[in-house]
C-alpha cells in the first residue's frame, strides 16, 4: 500500500515537472497573452524559488503551500495559455525534457513581494 502511494506521487511529481516546463516554454511564446504570461512569470518563480510562503519547518503548513499553492497556480496560468500553443509546448517539453534549477530571478521576485506586503502592512498598521 505505501510501496504504490509512494509511486503514486513520483508520477505526480513528474508530472507537475512536466507542466512547469511547459509553462516554461509557453510563456517565452509571442502568442501567449500578457496576463498569462505575468501569471506564468510568479508561478515559475514562486516554485522555483528557494522561499516559501509558508516556512517548511511550520508543521503540516509548510508543505500546504507546495501541494496547494503551486499546482493551484500552474492549473490557472495553463488554462490563460491559447491550447495551440500549450500543445506545442507540451510537445516540445516532452521532446527534450530539461530540468528547471532553482531560480535566483525567482528567488528575487518573492523577496521583493515579501518587502512589498511588509511594507503595506507596515503601512496599514501604523495608521
Amino acid at each position: 500500500m505505501l510501496k504504490r502511494s509512494l509511486e503514486r506521487l513520483r508520477r505526480l511529481a513528474r508530472h507537475l515537472r512536466g507542466e512547469l516546463l511547459a509553462l516554461h516554454l509557453a510563456a517565452r511564446d509571442p502568442r501567449t497573452p500578457w496576463p498569462a504570461r505575468l501569471l506564468a512569470l510568479l508561478v515559475l518563480a514562486y516554485a522555483l524559488s528557494p522561499i516559501d510562503l509558508i516556512p517548511d519547518f511550520i508543521p503540516v503548513l509548510g508543505q500546504l503551500d507546495d501541494l496547494l499553492l503551486v499546482p493551484a497556480g500552474l492549473w490557472l496560468a495553463l488554462r490563460l495559455v491559447p491550447p495551440a500553443v500549450l500543445k506545442e509546448a507540451r510537445a516540445r517539453a516532452a521532446a527534450h525534457p530539461a530540468r528547471l534549477e532553482r531560480s535566483l530571478g525567482g528567488l528575487l521576485l518573492i523577496l521583493a513581494l515579501y518587502a512589498l506586503a511588509a511594507f503595506l502592512l507596515w503601512r496599514w498598521l501604523g495608521r
